[in-house]
């Protein structure tokens, strides 16, 4: 199976059957993947029966204006971080009145990487009415596999939410 495929057997497919058929408005929020995971499922037909929209925000500032990131946030955790990941998604759900939000945020490479956060480390949030949830991944491949690991890896992280009903 290939993620991306926009078969019935996609990830993609898969989740935006079981948003649908539970009424879930979903968006994203995206700074290393950069789009990649919204232009997914805009792959699948008739995907704004759920899907929302996505901001991408990929430099500081645009967390801050159209996420609502905190400044004090970022200087204290850095962009990629559970603290960060947390608040694009809750930026995110609040600005476009979604039921869902899923967040990336991760260090794609080659450069960037630090002791504590080398190339491929990945954040992801989650934030619905019913909790809020952080997820750390960690990739190893050059910038377009990071990017398309990471988006992988943002479709399971809402596929387990949807079927373990937001638990």
């Amino acid at each position: 199976m290939t993620p991306s495929n926009s078969s019935s057997e996609s990830l993609e497919y898969q989740i935006g059957a079981l948003m649908r058929d539970r009424g879930i408005k979903l968006v994203t929020a995206e700074s290393c993947t950069g789009g990649l995971i919204a232009s997914r499922i805009t792959d699948i037909p008739d995907s704004s029966d759920y899907f929302l929209g996505g901001i991408v925000a990929y430099a500081y500032e645009a967390k801050v204006s159209l996420l609502n990131v905190s400044w004090e946030t970022l200087k204290k955790f850095g962009a990629v971080s559970r603290e960060t990941v947390l608040e694009m998604a809750r930026g995110a759900r609040e600005a476009l009145a979604a039921d869902l939000a899923i967040s990336v945020s991760g260090i794609a490479g080659p450069g960037g990487g630090l002791p504590d956060k080398p190339v491929g480390t990945t954040w992801f949030g989650l934030v619905s009415s019913h909790g809020e949830w952080a997820y750390l991944r960690q990739f190893k491949g050059d910038r377009l596999q990071n990017k398309t690991f990471a988006a992988d890896a943002a479709f399971v992280i809402l596929g387990d939410y949807l079927r373990t009903g937001g638990k």
